[in-house]
């Protein structure tokens, strides 16, 4: 990111698609979001989901596409590198924050909430979500780039 002019990281390869500064504020607003449905789910009474979703075929399979919910669409405003970059490391650190205030981690796999795609998640999965959410856009990141790449040649 940090090799791309601010107008390349909020370039749009065409109008159907995010911009790759579009793609790392959704990321940000996923972790955001993260934490208010795994303090959401922690307060809830034991979920009578036992069965753990599978995710990673579903995540990882870039064909299969996903309309964001309305809570995690990135803004419409311009974002520069630097301050993405802020906001994810910002983002991540509180994250990370969140979850050593977790007292009982065990609770994460009694505990679900459901999900708007994949239906009901325990919360652990919500957590192992945010990797397998980033791996999925961050190739989407990479094929932007090479978009842009292959327009200048």
């Amino acid at each position: 990111m940090t090799l791309l002019s601010d107008a390349q990281f909020d370039s749009k390869p065409d109008m159907n698609k995010w911009s790759i500064a579009k793609v790392c504020h959704h990321l940000v607003l996923l972790d955001e979001a993260a934490i208010k449905v795994i303090s959401f789910g922690l307060k809830e009474i034991d979920s009578t989901q036992k069965e753990r979703q599978e995710m990673h075929s579903i995540l990882l399979d870039r064909t299969k596409k996903f309309t964001a919910p309305e809570i995690l669409e990135p803004s419409l405003e311009p974002f520069e590198v630097q301050q993405m970059i802020d906001l994810l490391n910002d983002s991540r650190k509180k994250l990370m924050t969140f979850f050593s205030t977790i007292e009982d981690e065990s609770m994460l796999a009694k505990k679900s909430v459901k999900h708007p795609a994949l239906g009901e998640l325990l919360l652990d999965q919500w957590i192992e979500l945010i990797y397998l959410h980033e791996q999925r856009h961050i190739e989407q990141i990479k094929e932007i780039k090479l978009l842009f790449e292959n327009s200048l040649k």
